[in-house]
């Protein structure tokens, strides 16, 4: 009998957890930005971020996160390139001589990118 029990136990916690795992839609890269940025009225720093939205687009909500701390968020359009590219790619456009816009990030070995800044988003 208690053999029984314990094999239900372990038949319950096997499926939920793929279950859980499912529930969610967050997605999230990691993105590696190179230089001074602005980004949703936020000037970002170089360095390695977190990069995290909900849904599946095309018109989702980017939270920036860097050490551990969401330091900006920005609408974006979540779009599918035609094919993966072989290392992350920040897009940037010069506003002037010393500011730079997030314009696009694109990821490594995935067939999405994130592109900022569009109108009708």
């Amino acid at each position: 009998m208690k053999q029984l029990k314990y094999l239900a136990i372990v038949a319950t916690f096997a499926l939920l957890v793929p279950l859980s795992a499912l529930a969610g839609t967050a997605n999230r890269r990691s993105v590696n930005i190179g230089d001074p940025v602005m980004i949703g009225g936020t000037h970002l720093k170089p360095g390695a971020y977190k990069v995290e939205w909900q849904g599946v687009g095309p018109a989702v909500q980017v939270s920036f996160v860097h050490e551990g701390k969401t330091v900006a968020t920005a609408p974006a359009k979540l779009q599918t390139n035609d094919s993966q590219i072989t290392q992350d790619d920040v897009v940037l456009d010069r506003t002037n001589a010393k500011a730079m816009k997030l314009k696009e990030i694109d990821f490594v070995h995935q067939k999405e990118a994130l592109v900022f800044g569009q109108s009708g988003m």
